[in-house]
């Protein structure tokens, strides 16, 4: 109810021009900001999950052929999983055998159930879409996001690392389709950026045997990437700016991770890692 009562406010405030345009187009989530789903991903980073799902699954019954619904409602489960197993955080990030291994043992085996089912149907979704336009930017962002959260879930919490790999490069690709067309589509730059700065970060080594299979990466690139979704981004620009502070951590930048999740703790300030990422970050000196 809750939830209700604050989607209700945002529509009352917003400017009646924009909401009849928002509306008008709330077919297109990938190129407009639909305010049911941007309120749905604000309770993703207040940790309140399970209410996430419930705006997500509403939209989504409401709007049964457009992929992005199924799309954030794996994201809902994957993000949990990862707040639960402590990968957004310093901790993780930091852990050199952490960063480039996973987590130590493994992921809920119903959230995961969970997670790749709604991935599926997404999947799905967008596949019968480009059956009509191979180029339908709805269709090449639900598969962008898709892919990205394959890798994420192979790499991280199942330890699978070339399949993992192997979906990031899959991401990169139809990112990099649906940008040359599509350039304002902001979040997919988080697709991008996350692959270029993992793959960038192996080992020379691996690194230089990843190249033999097609699979690039770029730190300082990547970083560019995912801060260009923290400036534009309409429902992963917090995640991005999550992802782009412990980037930054790792890489020495401590004043671009000190504003960063001093933004995150003041927006969501019911989240109490944001706060306690904030203060890990201020306790280092910013020399950068």
């Amino acid at each position: 109810m809750r939830y209700f009562y604050f989607l209700g406010l945002l529509l009352l405030l917003s400017p009646t021009d924009n909401f009849a345009r928002e509306t008008s187009r709330i077919e297109s989530p990938a190129f407009t900001t639909v305010l049911e789903l941007s309120a749905g991903f604000d309770l993703l980073y207040r940790q309140r999950f399970a209410e996430a799902r419930e705006v997500f699954t509403s939209w989504e019954s409401r709007n049964p052929e457009q992929p992005f619904g199924q799309v954030a409602i794996a994201a809902s489960y994957l993000f949990e999983e990862l707040s639960h197993q402590g990968v957004l955080t310093s901790d993780f990030f930091l852990n050199e055998k952490r960063f480039l291994h996973g987590i130590e043992g493994g992921p809920d085996r119903q959230r995961m159930s969970h997670f790749r089912d709604a991935l599926a149907r997404a999947c799905d979704l967008a596949r019968e879409r480009q059956k009509t336009n191979p180029k339908d930017g709805e269709a090449l962002l639900a598969l962008t996001l898709a892919a990205g959260m394959e890798s994420d879930a192979e790499s991280i919490l199942q330890k699978r690392h070339l399949a993992g790999l192997k979906s990031m490069k899959k991401a990169n690709g139809y990112a990099n389709e649906l940008l040359a067309q599509h350039p304002d589509a902001a979040d997919a730059y988080i697709a991008t950026g996350i692959a270029n700065y993992i793959i960038g970060s192996q080992s020379g080594g691996t690194r230089f045997a990843l190249w033999f299979g097609g699979i690039h990466g770029d730190k300082k690139l990547g970083m560019e990437q995912v801060a260009r979704t923290v400036e534009n981004g309409r429902y992963l620009r917090p995640f991005a700016k999550i992802i782009l502070a412990l980037a930054a951590r790792r890489e020495k930048q401590e004043a671009l991770a000190q504003k960063l999740f001093r933004e995150l703790s003041e927006q969501y300030p019911d989240n109490k890692q944001f706060a306690s990422e904030y203060a890990k970050a201020m306790s280092q000196p910013s020399a950068d």
